[in-house]
């Protein structure tokens, strides 16, 4: 993953994603889908905005299919913001940078 991008997977979801202190986002995709890779320099640029405030990250759903299941992952890229363990926003399809960081925005005041 580049620069401030995590990698979860189903081993350290739990950990890394569920038991974080701080705000996560997570991006969950796959190498052969194009909208996902439209969506990779988003995600990039907002771990680097956010950096050090939120935990941002990719997960593999091919790789990971686990915890897609368990989230309902049915259509990708999916991209999930959680906050204390809890789902806070979800979006479906490529949304624009604004739109995360409006969300992201709502959970650090």
């Amino acid at each position: 993953m580049a620069g401030n991008v995590l990698e979860f997977t189903d081993a350290n979801f739990q950990s890394e994603v569920l038991d974080s202190a701080e705000p996560v986002l997570v991006d969950f995709w796959a190498p052969w889908c194009g909208p996902c890779r439209m969506l990779t320099p988003t995600i990039e640029e907002l771990a680097g905005e956010f950096a050090g405030r939120v935990r941002i990250g990719k997960m593999n759903t091919d790789e990971n299919p686990g915890t897609a299941s368990t989230h309902g992952i049915s259509a990708i890229p999916t991209v999930i913001l959680f906050k204390g363990g809890r789902v806070i926003d979800k979006f479906v399809g490529v949304s624009p940078k604004e739109k995360f960081a409006k969300a992201l925005n709502g959970q650090l005041s």
